[in-house]
């Protein structure tokens, strides 16, 4: 089996355990994952941070959000412009949402881009290592490698269900790492974390 057929089956594997938790549990792993990182991430007042409003049956990250704004972060979220390129909306207090793409929702196109330096990524799979198997569409990868060749080194936190872990992610030298995963059971550090 290929590494891209592999990365399919995976991902179809642990969605499926992720669709069948039943929505009221994935409510209250959402908000252990928040007690868990609310005061646990490390950042100064001012640093962006990307979240993103959950779609299908993934966790929902606005607990965790409101805990990092709350301790002065600034939040954004992502918006897919085109099948290939996503930008992250500032996201504030009483502003619109309007649909962003494949199902997402955030702040409309009059809303500031800006550049997070902590991002919460959404995935299907993940092993112990930090590698992560994403939706398939590459959006997020696309995403941290503009950042990169920008120059920055932003922070990357999966946020999934301890249900989507795997033994192993086929991986590529080009693939970039986790930081660290979060999950209901807690906040993981990989060897990467330089925070």
């Amino acid at each position: 089996m290929s590494s891209k057929d592999l990365k399919a089956q995976l991902r179809t594997e642990r969605l499926a355990l992720r669709d069948a938790i039943p929505a009221d549990l994935r409510a209250a792993m959402s908000r252990a994952m928040a007690e868990h990182a609310g005061e646990a991430i490390a950042f100064s007042p001012g640093t962006i941070i990307s979240g993103f409003l959950p779609i299908r049956s993934e966790a929902d990250t606005r607990p965790l959000m409101d805990r990092l704004k709350a301790r002065g972060a600034r939040l954004c979220v992502p918006a897919i412009l085109d099948r290939q390129t996503i930008v992250f909306r500032e996201l504030v207090d009483g502003a619109p949402l309007v649909d962003t793409g494949f199902g997402t929702s955030g702040p409309g196109p009059d809303a500031p881009v800006v550049d997070p330096e902590i991002l919460l990524v959404p995935l299907s799979a993940f092993d112990a290592r930090g590698h992560r198997i994403g939706y398939g569409a590459g959006h997020y990868d696309r995403a941290i490698d503009r950042l990169l060749q920008k120059g920055m080194h932003p922070w990357l936190i999966g946020i999934a269900f301890d249900c989507q872990e795997v033994a192993h992610v086929p991986d590529e030298p080009h693939d970039v790492s986790l930081d660290a995963i979060l999950t209901e059971s807690g906040l993981r550090f990989f060897a990467s974390w330089i925070g």
